[in-house]
């Protein structure tokens, strides 16, 4: 078989940050996309892939640091798939996530956007995120310089899943995303099974104890631990009890019993070991209670900044009923229920809704009913007669948007204002340029929530065009 020829750039200046957090050159006119680069680098490229449109390469000489280039914090950085920005500086971070609304907004959505203002940064930029998890191999990636050295064996590990590869695991020995007691708990509980011959999940052949652990804190340090085993096994009692007399500050301590081909557990039962089945964030003063598979927003302190903004984007007086679409386990629609008439709430996944009722029996909110069903079935006519007329819409949709249904009958329900909350610029620029029939966009709003990533969310206000309203 005939070799293929390698290809190296050098002296490749680094123009801008992209999608997937992959930095952006050209070459002859064609685009270069390569990681944990910087704009404004000079560096030498081996390219690993040529299309005809693009090309896509690795950094292996860095000639001359960008001005936004800062040393990355964590020793995994690189080769963990996450914190791809980690290596910029990050105000320039918040500016290029700016950009990529800017670019998804003309180029997708053709939308006429005078301005949009600077992103709301986090802070802290490390140790936000409020829930991690873990998965175990029993083979552990191995680096390049550890591949090349003979006396290094290959073992199991605890970490992330390498990019693209599902069987193997980076063996993280320090996370910089998630506070203390995390790092301590998974790195104890790894030396354990390790010390006692516990079999690391084989994800080829579906083997092994040892699958996954989900590690949840709070901002007051409640935490939560659920350890996801293969098997049911006379190893696991001795195991948790270890864990409870070693972590007494684990206030919800669990257990799953997962033999099935995939890692999900939201469809199994979740045993309680000690502790309280749930921990409780506050938002002003509310309390929402977060069960082992609830869905919560992992940076609770810029959850609050984006449902402070779509709050004041809702423009409520007290006299509003309002729909909060794709509402989840109700948090915005709770959030906004004591500025509200009426809050509406619809979401397909069923028992997330049954957290949004709980939440609200909790903080004694009597005004939020919630539906679960399809959406695109569900908001009709008939569901618009059965609830009352929407002066505002709140929509916070998956990644992938809205269906065209789900906007076409927000076209026909016309309501006087809608904040439509995404986590992808991209399909919320496609779905505003549906919206223009009806609606102009009046304020826009950015929010970082995972510092050191490409990703961003942001927040529109749409308002019912003037003749429409008459």
């Amino acid at each position: 078989m005939r070799k293929r020829e390698e290809i190296i750039i050098e002296d490749l200046e680094i123009l801008d940050a992209g999608a997937e957090g992959k930095a952006i050159a050209r070459h002859n006119e064609v685009v270069v996309f390569i990681p944990h680069a910087v704009p404004g680098d000079i560096v030498d490229v081996r390219i690993v892939k040529k299309k005809r449109r693009f090309m896509e390469g690795s950094v292996i000489r860095l000639k001359q640091p960008s001005p936004l280039r800062t040393e990355p914090v964590c020793k995994h950085f690189g080769v963990c798939g996450g914190c791809k920005w980690q290596c910029m500086d990050y105000t320039a971070q918040l500016e290029f996530k700016r950009k990529q609304i800017v670019d998804n907004f003309i180029r997708i959505g053709k939308l006429n956007v005078s301005e949009i203002p600077p992103v709301v940064g986090a802070d802290p930029i490390y140790f936000y995120r409020n829930k991690l998890e873990y998965a175990f191999a029993d083979r552990r990636w191995l680096l390049p310089s550890e591949l090349a050295d003979e006396s290094i064996q290959q073992s199991e590990g605890l970490g992330f899943h390498v990019p693209n590869v599902f069987d193997k695991v980076i063996d993280i020995s320090e996370c910089h995303l998630q506070a203390e007691p995390s790092n301590t708990i998974r790195n104890v509980i790894r030396e354990y099974c390790m010390d006692r011959g516990l079999t690391f999940y084989n994800a080829r052949q579906w083997t092994g104890l040892m699958r996954n652990i989900v590690i949840r804190t709070t901002p007051d340090g409640q935490v939560m631990l659920i350890v996801v085993f293969g098997y049911q096994d006379e190893a696991i009692i001795p195991m948790l009890e270890f864990l409870a007399e070693r972590f007494p500050e684990i206030t919800s301590l669990n257990y799953v019993i997962n033999e099935k081909k995939n890692d999900t557990i939201s469809d199994l039962p979740v045993n309680l070991f000690k502790g309280v089945p749930y921990l409780e964030e506050r938002m002003e003063d509310l309390t929402f209670r977060i069960g082992p598979i609830s869905f919560y927003q992992t940076n609770s302190k810029q959850a609050y900044k984006l449902y402070s903004i779509a709050r004041d984007f809702a423009g409520l007086t007290g006299n509003e009923t309002v729909y909060d679409l794709y509402t989840g386990t109700g948090t915005i629609a709770n959030f906004v229920a004591h500025q509200a008439k009426k809050v509406v709430g619809v979401e397909y996944v069923e028992p997330a809704i049954e957290d949004a009722k709980l939440n609200s029996n909790l903080n004694q909110i009597d005004n939020t009913v919630f539906y679960a069903g399809d959406m695109a079935k569900v908001l009709n006519a008939n569901f618009v007669e059965e609830n009352g007329q929407p002066d505002v819409i709140i929509t916070d949709p998956p990644r992938a948007g809205m269906h065209p249904d789900v906007i076409q009958q927000m076209l026909d329900i016309e309501a006087r204002r809608i904040v439509y909350v995404s986590c992808n610029p991209a399909s919320q620029a496609r779905d505003l340029a549906l919206l223009e029939e009806k609606y102009i966009i009046t304020r826009i709003q950015p929010v970082d929530m995972f510092p050191h990533t490409h990703h961003i969310e942001n927040v529109v206000c749409l308002e019912l065009k003037p003749a429409i309203q008459l």
